[in-house]
């Protein structure tokens, strides 16, 4: 938590607020281990998981976690997958984190993106979930790290970044660090090590790049993805020509979003709902 510190002026006595908790957006897909990804920071069931990779998190949940005499509010939002979810339900999982980036604003901006990554192959959709939240909602002001979970199986678990560092490179998804972690809390013999291992790698790699003396904490406002959300309404409403089938093409180069997707943020952008 927040601590109170002291201080004499004037023989005064006056209370600062120190080491405010630091704000993480936590995201990726569905079946990443976001949740458990939670619970192995924390150091305990605190965050609802799923074993069947359902759903866990409808728009995003927030979590106090303290650790090492600092604290984190950790924000777990909904996955991004457009084959997996409808159009409806994609398009209101993009307006949640826009939502969450606004309200975070006043809770002292943004302090680290976790990406969560479940090992496997790497996709366009991770991809897409990197630009969303990396470029288009935080305009690359805000320190990303990767968090690769489900490497319980590995000899060594950083030996799945060394061969697949370069996967990521050719998306274009770059990191300003990475664990190689297993967030399963089993309780047999090596894995319950690799656990604890993987505890201290993912707090370690939390508290450096949320650390005092890290550039402050981004708010939002004239970002990228916030501008071209404002001027599309403004150009819709404001008696333009453009259409919504002239949007189309801006959203989806802009967003990296499917056509049919666009079409459907367009409408929303009209009805004033994005």
């Amino acid at each position: 938590m927040a601590r109170l510190r002291s201080i004499t002026l004037d023989h005064q006595i006056i209370f600062l607020l120190e080491g405010r908790p630091k704000n993480i957006v936590l995201f990726g897909e569905t079946g990443a281990g976001k949740s458990s990804l939670v619970n192995l920071m924390a150091g305990k069931e605190v965050a609802h998981t799923s074993p069947d990779m359902q759903r866990c998190t409808l728009q995003w949940k927030e979590y106090t976690i303290d650790f090492e005499g600092a604290s984190y509010m950790v924000f777990d939002t909904i996955g991004l997958e457009e084959p997996q979810l409808g159009i409806k339900e994609y398009l209101e999982s993009v307006e949640n984190a826009y939502k969450l980036v606004r309200e975070l604003d006043d809770k002292g901006g943004i302090d680290l993106l976790l990406f969560c990554v479940r090992a496997g192959r790497v996709t366009a959709t991770l991809q897409s979930n990197y630009r969303l939240f990396h470029e288009f909602l935080c305009e690359k002001k805000v320190p990303i790290v990767l968090a690769i979970t489900n490497l319980e199986r590995e000899q060594r678990m950083e030996e799945w970044w060394e061969r697949n560092e370069s996967t990521f490179d050719k998306y274009q998804i770059k990191v300003a660090g990475h664990a190689c972690i297993t967030a399963a809390n089993r309780l047999d013999g090596r894995h319950k090590v690799l656990y604890e291992q993987s505890r201290t790698t993912i707090r370690n790699l939390v508290k450096e790049f949320t650390a005092d003396g890290q550039k402050q904490a981004w708010t939002g406002g004239h970002n990228l993805f916030v501008s071209l959300m404002r001027r599309l309404k403004e150009l819709l409403s404001g008696g333009s020509h453009l259409t919504r089938k002239d949007l189309v093409p801006h959203l989806t180069k802009r967003c990296g979003i499917s056509p049919d997707v666009a079409k459907q943020l367009a409408n929303m952008i009209k009805q004033n709902v994005a």
